[in-house]
């Protein structure tokens, strides 16, 4: 069912609470961010509801708190000044969460302010009071505005009081964000046009299996790489050397294989080392010959060029994981092989963030794709076809 945005209610004049996901990585030792990529993709809806002469106010988690040295280092304090060179207008920053200092100041707001208050996360210090949704700081939030838009579909699989808890005491409407991300990756979980490729790859079988299962049952081909393809030949009774694998998965590796017959795509040859370095030796082999001393760490270029051909003449292409240790240079041709078939491909490709999301950006193909995902973890869940609670969490239309 489609869900409201923030173009169908009136902002002019009102207090709109903004959810956002400004959860960006920073230097440890400086405290810079070093990726603002989060905060670009917030900016579309944060100046629509300016423009149009609502009062912003942003909110966001940052990092884990668990103690109160995590403060320090998790302030969304570098954030207001990203975004507000960004927006090339002023962004006050408020450093709590609560309380009479951030009631003033959004009561000062003037109409077109953007206004950032404290980590949300700063809550869980006190009985995880953000993380669990507590019911009296869902409400207390909620009270500060008039309208809440939700565009932070990374939280979007979380229950959390500054999603679910604000959406259950006052109207929510999605962001752009949050609305390309339900018409790009729910569409290709409810509606896609075949054929239907989905690539997987990443480290464990275990992280993925409802994933592998619900897209069986979707897709036309389930292309299978990176460490997890490892359970799978193994499942096959072959060597895999020293290669990753989760035993406790075999038998639920050879389930699939019986199932899904040639919908389930396995690598046919790979590149072993026999340690985990970007200096070890490494060669390319069949997948039939592995030796015991060796592990596998990236696809092959037969495989790649397996995979390529799988991909021709595909409609709806989905991509979640790596499909070798791309942060390794020795080991990123198969990632790279992989994405530049998908990037020159006549199809809506969507990358369902996380390091596949990662790689796509490093290697300078992010403008190929239909859409790339800004919430790994969100991503997963949606491709297990389960119910977000953000998402649900929002109006219909």
């Amino acid at each position: 069912m489609a869900k409201k945005t923030v173009k169908d209610v009136e902002l002019k004049g009102r207090k709109v609470l903004v959810r956002v996901d400004f959860n960006v990585p920073m230097d440890k030792e400086t405290g810079e961010i070093t990726d603002d990529n989060r905060i670009v993709q917030a900016l579309p809806t944060i100046r629509y509801i300016i423009d149009q002469g609502g009062k912003a106010i942003l909110f966001s988690h940052l990092g884990k708190i668990k103690k109160k040295e995590d403060k320090e280092k998790n302030s969304l304090s570098p954030v207001a000044m990203r975004l507000s060179h960004l927006l090339e207008k002023d962004v006050r920053f408020v450093s709590v969460t609560r309380g009479p200092v951030l009631e003033k100041a959004i009561d000062e707001l003037k109409d077109g302010g953007v206004l950032l208050f404290e980590n949300t996360r700063f809550e869980d210090l006190d009985g995880k009071k953000e993380s669990k949704n507590d019911p009296e700081l869902g409400k207390y939030w909620a009270s500060l505005g008039d309208i809440f838009v939700n565009d932070a579909f990374g939280t979007a699989h979380r229950n959390h009081a500054s999603n679910v808890g604000i959406a259950s005491n006052i109207e929510c409407v999605s962001g752009f964000l949050m609305e390309k991300e339900i018409k790009f990756i729910g569409g290709a979980v409810d509606n896609p046009t075949h054929p239907y490729i989905a690539i997987l790859g990443g480290a464990k079988v275990s992280d993925k299996i409802a994933v592998i299962e619900n897209l069986l049952k979707k897709a036309d081909k389930v292309l299978v790489g990176g460490g997890m393809m490892f359970t799978f030949l193994k499942a096959k009774g072959l060597n895999i050397g020293k290669s990753l694998c989760e035993d406790d998965r075999i038998e639920f590796a050879k389930s699939l294989l019986e199932t899904a017959g040639d919908k389930l795509v396995l690598p046919i040859d790979a590149v072993v080392a026999k340690s985990f370095s970007n200096d070890a030796e490494f060669r390319q082999t069949s997948v039939d010959d592995i030796k015991a001393d060796e592990m596998g760490l990236d696809i092959g270029p037969k495989t790649v060029e397996l995979f390529s051909n799988a991909l021709q003449g595909a409609k709806t292409v989905v991509w979640n994981g790596p499909m070798g240790v791309f942060e390794m240079e020795n080991f990123a041709k198969g990632t790279i092989g992989v994405c530049e078939a998908i990037a020159n491909l006549d199809a809506t490709t969507i990358i369902g963030g996380g390091d596949s999301a990662a790689a796509a950006i490093q290697l300078g193909y992010a403008d190929r794709f239909t859409h790339i995902s800004t919430g790994g973890g969100a991503s997963l869940t949606y491709l297990e076809g389960k119910a977000l609670p953000g998402i649900a969490s929002i109006a219909n239309q």
